[in-house]
This record gives C-alpha cells, structure tokens and sequence, in this order.
C-alpha cells in the first residue's frame, strides 16, 4: 500500500530541488521555442524541469504514471492507478519576459482521486500544498477553510488572452459579472490564480480554455479549502481533455453559475 505521507514529503523535496535548478538557470541564456503558435512557449528550461521529474517518479514509483505538458510521460485513455500531472512552468511567457509569476504545478491522483496538489512560485519561494483529508497548507502552515462572499465583493481572476476561435465566450455572458463583481485581475498562469484563490487573495478564477496540467494541483488544493473547480457550465472537470475552468470559493460558485454563466456552452 503507497505511503502517502512518505510520497508527500519526498514530492516537496523534488520540488525544492527543481525550484533552485530553475533559478540557477535564469543566470543563463534561455533556449526559446514555440509550440502551437507564436505566443505558446516552450523553453529548455520546461522540458529540463519535466524531465527531472520524470526521472525521479520511473526511479521512485515506477508502476506510476505521468501526464506531463511538454509530452515526456505518458499518453493517457484512463485515470486508473496512480497518476502525476505535471506542469513544469505554469506560466512560460511570465518566466520568459518577467522571470517572476510562475510556478512548479504538480497533482497525484489515484483512480481519478485527487490525493495531493503542488503549486510553487519560485520566484517567491511559495508553496501552496494540499494532502486530501489532512487540509491545504501556505508554505506549510496551514490554510483556513474558505469562506463564502457576495458577488459584490468578489475580486475574480482572468484570462482573456487565451480565447480562440473555437472557445471564445459570448462578451455578454461576462460583460455583466465583470460589472457587478468589485474587480478583475489576471496574472498569467492559471496555477498561480488558483493558489491566490486558495490564499484568500482571489475569490474566483475563470479560464476559457486549459489543459489538465494547467488545473490538477489546483483542483485538489481548492476543493481541500471547501471550494469548486468545475467546467464553465459546472460539469465536472477531466484529466483526459482540455477545457474551461471556474474556480472560486463555496457559494461564490453556485451564484455566479446561476446568475451570470448558465448560457455558457462548452466547445469541444
């Protein structure tokens, strides 16, 4: 049986480790690519990082598996078993342009379970965590559970730049939200939004077209604080398929679903 308080520890540990190799590495010139278009980035740096972990897990757990973004674990049709997902640079075009506002973004599930959830700004040296049943944690001390606020005050994160032609939403679906929330504000990395709505810093979080690899820590770490992560239309989210996200806190989700998302159909 997996000792999960063991894989737990040794995970910080990992990202700890990858944390320094990637601020040694802005000392050095950065080797930039692009993958889907002009602006998804990818640098040597992303597939050195993934990598990394990728060789800790084979050696450590070798009956798990990996869904990593820059393509070195596994191709997955199932959740079953123990499975990592890996964002090595949540956020590649801040760490390219800012070198600040990125993160380690890391979720083990099993059976489709969210068992525990990383996301670490290295930058910042922040560690948001979370254990399933043992409660989320800010650099190891220990997150309060969320607590519910009116749309009115609500501060809600996001990021229209990631709209495309087949997952752009309808203005008038949000043109009201925006209007009756206290304010918007993006940050450019999905991990890094969930985790300051985790903090209390974001009430919600909204994205219209993410990877898994983008959401699985925050996923586990949001709804361990009592909050929901769902699709737009409030489906279920999926570790097999790209989609929209809205996180926020309980109560917050169920009114911004009702009074304001509820003509949102999600594109496949």
């Amino acid at each position: 049986m997996l000792d999960w308080v063991k894989v737990n520890e040794q995970t910080k540990l990992w990202i700890m480790e990858a944390g320094e190799r990637i601020r040694t590495s802005l000392k050095s010139t950065l080797e930039i690519t692009t993958k889907s278009n002009k602006n998804d980035l990818v640098t040597n740096v992303d597939r050195e990082t993934e990598q990394f972990f990728i060789e800790k897990i084979r050696t450590t757990y070798n009956d798990h598996r990996i869904l990593g973004e820059e393509g070195g674990g596994d191709k997955l049709s199932d959740v079953n078993g123990i499975v990592w997902v890996i964002d090595p640079i949540d956020g590649t075009m801040n760490f390219v342009h800012m070198q600040r506002n990125f993160t380690i973004s890391i979720g083990i599930f099993e059976n489709g379970i969210g068992r525990l959830g990383y996301i670490y700004d290295v930058i910042h040296d922040e560690l948001y965590s979370a254990f399933k049943g043992h409660g989320a944690y800010f650099n190891n001390k220990q997150i309060k559970y969320l607590e519910e606020v009116p749309v009115e005050r609500a501060i809600v994160g996001m990021n229209p730049i990631w709209l495309t032609e087949n997952h752009r939403i309808n203005p008038k679906i949000l043109r009201p939200l925006i209007r009756d929330v206290r304010g918007t504000r993006s940050y450019g990395s999905a991990a890094l939004e969930m985790g300051y709505v985790a903090n209390g810093w974001l009430d919600a979080y909204i994205a219209m077209y993410l990877a898994p690899w983008d959401f699985a820590a925050g996923w586990i770490i949001i709804e361990e604080l009592g909050g929901k992560a769902t699709k737009l239309n409030g489906e279920p989210l999926s570790l097999l398929e790209k989609s929209s996200l809205f996180v926020a806190k309980p109560g917050l989700h169920e009114a911004i679903l009702k009074n304001y998302l509820q003509e949102y159909e999600e594109k496949k």
